[in-house]
């Protein structure tokens, strides 16, 4: 059954027309005691007003401000470097590894490649003035296919206590099970699934901002255990 749709209509007859003139008298008198009574309380208190006006145009100059350094500072990131996803996917693991040294470096990183046999859970190894040391797992894969909790656990097990990080992230070109991004939300293990490495690789957004890591003496190293 369709909704009913009401319609209005044009009065009908001088009773109907004295009431709807009526009603827009009564809604222009209650807008003209509405503005005068704005206008009391602007008189009374427009010094607290004026000052909250400035407050207000302080805040959004240092908004747009912020935001017009970080897109200039996005922009500068695209011309050093910028990957697509179709690229990436194309690379073989090795080459994988070197292109995510290379984006933390644009991002600001001194970055290695260290992936090798034996390498411990730790493909590249960064670091950085503020945000300490980092290591990244990469796995490189078929589009489509997903990294599961084991990686998890081994990064996690190992970036601490055999690398000193403060930071551990594992990386792929697929995606992740449900799983393996709860348990890394829940241990400090960031995960950078497809969607992301478009934002990271192809967008410019650095992968600091992207994941929201905090400066070094705000957080615990990885694998200490908390005082």
């Amino acid at each position: 059954m369709g909704r009913r749709r009401y319609r209005l209509r044009r009065p009908r007859g001088a009773t109907e027309t004295a009431a709807a003139g009526l009603t827009v008298l009564a809604a222009v008198v209650w807008l003209i005691e509405a503005a005068s009574a704005g206008v009391r309380v602007a008189e009374r208190y427009w010094p607290v007003l004026a000052v909250l006006a400035a407050m207000a145009a302080v805040v959004t100059a240092a908004w747009w401000a912020r935001r017009r350094a970080a897109d200039l500072r996005r922009a500068q990131r695209l011309a050093t470097l910028r990957l697509s996803l179709e690229r990436i996917d194309a690379l073989g693991d090795q080459e994988f590894e070197h292109a995510l040294r290379d984006l933390l470096v644009r991002d600001g990183w001194s970055a290695r490649k260290v992936g090798q046999k034996g390498d411990q859970a730790a493909d590249v190894i960064g670091q950085h003035p503020a945000l300490g040391r980092i290591v990244v797992q990469a796995k490189h894969t078929k589009v489509g296919a997903k990294v599961g909790s084991q990686v998890m656990y081994q990064v996690k097990g190992t970036a601490g206590p055999a690398h000193g990080a403060d930071s551990a992230v594992v990386v792929t070109n697929g995606a992740f099970t449900r799983d393996a991004k709860a348990w890394g939300d829940q241990h400090r293990v960031h995960w950078v699934d497809r969607g992301r490495l478009r934002q990271w690789a192809e967008d410019g957004i650095a992968l600091h901002d992207l994941l929201r890591l905090p400066p070094r003496t705000a957080r615990l190293r990885l694998g200490r255990p908390a005082p």
